[in-house]
């Protein structure tokens, strides 16, 4: 029986033989005379593996591990826990810590990786426990729990490991460059990268074309996250609630004390209103100083309109809501209460230098007279938020709130905010766009534009594309503005592709007069032929459509919204154009992307953008933000302004002298002896924007120079886009944050045909009115601004056609 087992397998065909597997180490075994064994010796000892040290889970209350979580995340990372984190934390830190979280240091080390994974993932200021963020954080550090301790992935043993194997083998061959690269990418994976934020490494930032149209983005009106800010918690909270064109009523009163938080929060961080802490020995002066934010002399306190009750003759100083009364009368109102205010005798500050109407916060300094009548008279009236205070408030000087740099408000430090972050405060950890925050994200992204655009303060040209041209209003029924705007596109068309501007952003009106209202620019189908001969003008520069991106912003005068009104103010914000009218415009660009794929092989990704009004562009993340708003602001304030009576050459020095916040716009200095700023104080201190260019741009006149200045201040100052009442520019509640500027925009674009071109920078923000594309009361001349984005500053550009 044997014997036949035995012939069986020797008749079995080769193929079919089972054959002992060889090991899998690969270097072939020598001859026996050299007496090397059959399978060579590894050249790596490993030990044998070491087993996991065993943790005995205890069970902590969260009242035992709240002061070492109170010193981590509070104390060391500015976050706060609520009580459903703190108890989960504690959870987490019994499980994988055991008996020695507090003896072996073993949950300080968890607790600061877990606020550092929170601050990484763009947390809030409050460890929210039932988020899915926080989960995710304990999860990850979970997978990396070994004997109590965080283990990175250097640290984890690779025994049996697919790693070991690609290691052993490659060292047996000698293939060192092998085990440097699994070794490099290891170290990238667990370098301090914005790995969770989506951005690269810094050794795969070298882009191969340098075109910054990539890191362009347009965020419209409706697309911004919703953000209020806690005055409580200091913070701004994102709402979650869906917004409605018909919310509730108490939406109106919520937004009008967000916009006062906001104020209010950036005064009490002025060093105006903060209290000296060292006291000083030089005697007590009204004289006025020259620094607007270092005040060594005297603080200011802002008193709330309902403690001025029982307190007639005394001095304060209030920041209120200027409104009008039922009664037709001038009030002010915060949130404790409302008065009325009596300016016959009040002096703008600075004098001449900003607008002041109903609708805007300002700070009133004057005395409180309590009425004879209204002894009895307390809070529960109905002409303010906290009732009405009886008697009236006489205003001796009037200002606006102090404008607070945008670095400031980010807390980044160095020179115009290129430095690295500062240990001070800020909102740097909010995300007020949607791309990304400042302490994110912002630094990498810094040097990504130093190394796509060049350093700012570099005197040699530029090398790449750094432009960007914002034609004003133009009006597509004229004939005049489509010739203008055939010559500026023949300026840009003859240029190299490097020297093409990035983006072209067209303002409307885009027609003279409100279109399906029973107005001269017709209706629905004439608007749409309007928009068809833009596509035929724009086919003819098609080399331009394949490298830009054109951003269209509305107008009053656009559909849908001037359907109903005619031409008057629309509520802010609005949608774009709709896609109906668009259709032409769209098919231009598609084609002229095709036609550059036919005859270079290379794909385009020119395109036509119709946002909202306003709108938002980000270029590298939050580092720069531009806001373009169309609206004719100018000739509202000077219909809405306060008047006051003209300054008497004796009592001048003594009203402008008691309130200097922002008074010393002009230059004005006091003595030698009561000045002694550092130059740090003095670049800080608050001023006249200054025209750009001005030797360039000749047909600025001073009278223009002013009224620039002027509006520009007070629109920084109030820190919104529209500071008027809802009966004069009405607003969505649900939206009103996006016009809200705060924080403090790197450049605004405010298109008002009224007022005159210009370009100006007021505390770090670079202001723009391109006007009308035709220039008025000039024959043949065609004006738009050219931005540079890489030296944040703008000029403006006329050609003749």
């Amino acid at each position: 029986m044997n014997d036949q087992s035995n012939l069986v397998t020797a008749r079995v065909a080769p193929l079919f033989q089972t054959v002992t597997p060889a090991h899998p180490n690969n270097i072939p075994s020598s001859s026996p005379a050299f007496s090397t064994p059959i399978h060579p010796i590894r050249l790596q000892k490993h030990a044998q593996q070491q087993r996991k040290p065993t943790i005995l889970p205890v069970l902590l209350p969260a009242v035992t591990l709240r002061p070492l979580a109170f010193r981590i995340f509070t104390k060391k990372h500015d976050l706060t826990l609520n009580s459903a984190s703190l108890q989960i934390l504690a959870n987490f830190i019994g499980k994988y810590c055991g008996s020695g979280w507090r003896e072996e240091g073993l949950a300080e080390n968890v607790l600061d990786e877990a606020a550092k994974s929170w601050k990484r993932n763009n947390g809030g200021l409050i460890v929210e426990g039932d988020s899915k963020d926080f989960k995710n954080i304990l999860q990850n550090l979970e997978g990396s729990m070994s004997g109590g301790r965080i283990q990175t992935q250097r640290d984890l043993s690779r025994d049996g490991s697919f790693l070991e194997q690609e290691l052993s083998t490659n060292e047996a061959f000698g293939d060192n460059d092998s085990r440097l690269s699994l070794v490099a990418g290891e170290e990238s994976q667990t370098s301090l990268g914005m790995s969770g934020l989506d951005v690269e490494d810094e050794k795969e930032q070298v882009f191969q074309a340098q075109d910054p149209r990539q890191f362009l983005k347009v965020v419209g009106a409706f697309e911004q996250p919703r953000l209020k800010y806690d005055a409580h918690r200091k913070h701004f909270e994102k709402l979650t609630a869906a917004p409605s064109l018909f919310p509730d009523p108490a939406h109106k009163t919520q937004f009008f004390r967000n916009r006062y938080n906001l104020i209010h929060q950036r005064l009490l961080r002025n060093e105006s209103f903060q209290t000296p802490t060292i006291a000083v020995s030089r005697a007590p002066s009204l004289q006025r100083s020259s620094s607007t934010i270092a005040t060594a002399q005297q603080a200011y306190k802002l008193t709330p309109i309902a403690n001025l009750l029982g307190r007639s003759g005394s001095s304060h100083v209030l920041l209120g809501l200027l409104t009008i009364a039922p009664t037709g009368t001038l009030a002010i109102s915060d949130l404790t209460g409302s008065i009325a205010l009596d300016i016959q005798h009040a002096r703008p500050i600075p004098e001449d230098g900003a607008w002041f109407t109903p609708g805007m916060i300002v700070i009133v300094d004057g005395i409180y007279e309590e009425d004879g009548s209204a002894t009895l008279s307390g809070l529960g009236g109905g002409g303010g938020i906290g009732g009405t205070i009886g008697g009236k408030f006489m205003g001796l000087s009037i200002g606006g709130p102090p404008c607070e740099r945008r670095e400031v408000t980010l807390g980044v430090g160095g020179a115009n905010g290129e430095g690295d972050l500062s240990a001070g405060g800020g909102f740097g950890w909010v995300d007020f766009l949607g791309v990304g925050s400042e302490r994110a994200a912002g630094s990498r992204m810094r040097k990504l534009e130093k190394t796509v655009l060049g350093r700012r303060d570099s005197q040699e040209d530029a090398v790449g594309r750094n432009k960007i041209a914002i034609l004003g209003e133009s009006n597509l029924d004229s004939p005049k503005s489509m010739e203008a705007l055939k010559k500026v596109l023949a300026v840009y068309a003859v240029e190299l592709e490097e020297h093409v501007p990035i983006t072209f952003i067209l303002v409307g009106n885009f027609v003279r007069h409100a279109v399906i209202a029973g107005g001269g620019s017709g209706g629905s189908i004439e608007y749409k032929e309007y928009f068809n001969s833009l596509a035929t003008v724009l086919s003819e520069y098609s080399t331009i459509l394949q490298v830009s991106t054109f951003v269209f912003v509305p107008g009053d005068n656009d559909p849908w919204a001037s359907a109903f009104s005619a031409g008057a103010a629309t509520v802010l914000p609005r949608n774009g154009i709709p896609d109906l009218f668009t259709s032409r415009v769209k098919r231009a660009f598609t084609a002229a992307n095709a036609e550059a794929e036919r005859s270079s092989g290379s794909k385009t990704d020119g395109e036509a953008i119709w946002t909202s009004n306003p709108t938002r562009l980000t270029f590298f993340g939050s580092t720069q933000e531009i806001v373009v708003f169309r609206d004719d602001i100018s000739g509202r304030l000077r219909r809405s302004a306060l008047t006051f009576q003209k300054p008497d050459v004796n009592s001048s020095e003594d009203c402008s002298d008691r309130l200097s916040v922002g008074a010393n716009m002009n230059g004005n200095a006091g003595s030698d002896d009561q000045m002694e700023l550092d130059a740090a104080v003095e670049d800080a201190e608050s001023q006249v924007p200054a025209l750009q260019n001005a030797q360039t741009n000749n047909f600025a006149t001073q009278y223009n120079l002013q009224a620039a200045r002027k509006l520009v201040k007070t629109i920084l100052d109030q820190g919104d886009l529209s500071p008027f009442p809802l009966s004069t520019r009405p607003v969505l509640w649900d939206h009103a944050d996006a016009l809200r500027l705060y924080p403090l925009p790197t450049a605004l674009v405010l298109v008002d045909p009224e007022a005159p071109p210009y370009a100006v920078t007021y505390e770090g923000c670079h202001v723009m009115n391109p006007g009308r594309l035709v220039a008025e009361g000039r024959k043949g001349v065609a004006r738009w601004v050219e931005f540079d984005v890489r030296t944040r500053r703008g000029k403006i550009r006329e050609v003749k056609y």
